[in-house]
């Protein structure tokens, strides 16, 4: 392919409509406004939704769910990903962090039970799940919230 062979695609470009031009081009007179109202005024745009002074679509459907403002978020880290660290190392949420396990914003950092836990370490995170307290517990390790 080279650039002198380059072609739109047809029907991707369109002369422009030429308005007011006589009444043989076929938007002669009023442009393509049609007979006096809204429309034909110069100067007039409408907003994107208006619907003619109906009821817009948007206020018409049914609203649903409710979003709790006071809800905590978590990133959820699985016991997979902290068998990287040394045995008996402490593992806090900067550690976490540094290693890539937990990254963007946040209330906190959530200790997960998928997987399994080798080595002895000490966890610290906002939150842990049961099942990942006491895996990590039966490896010798220990849980502290922050």
């Amino acid at each position: 392919m080279d650039l002198h062979s380059l072609t739109n695609t047809p029907g991707a470009r369109h002369r422009r409509k030429r308005l007011g031009r006589g009444m043989a081009s076929g938007k002669g007179k009023t442009s393509g406004k049609g007979h006096k109202g809204q429309m034909a005024r110069k100067g007039h745009k409408h907003k994107l939704a208006f619907e003619g002074g109906q009821m817009p679509l948007i206020r018409r459907l049914p609203k649903r769910g409710f979003k709790n403002p006071a809800r905590v978020e978590y990133i959820g880290v699985n016991l997979t990903g902290l068998d990287r660290f040394e045995d008996g190392a402490t593992v806090d949420p900067v550690a976490l962090r540094k290693a890539g396990l937990a990254n963007g914003a946040s209330d906190g950092i959530k200790i997960l039970g998928r997987g399994e836990i080798t080595k002895k370490l000490t966890v610290k995170a906002n939150a842990f799940s049961e099942s990942a307290k006491s895996k990590i517990e039966a490896a010798g390790g220990v849980c502290e919230v922050v």
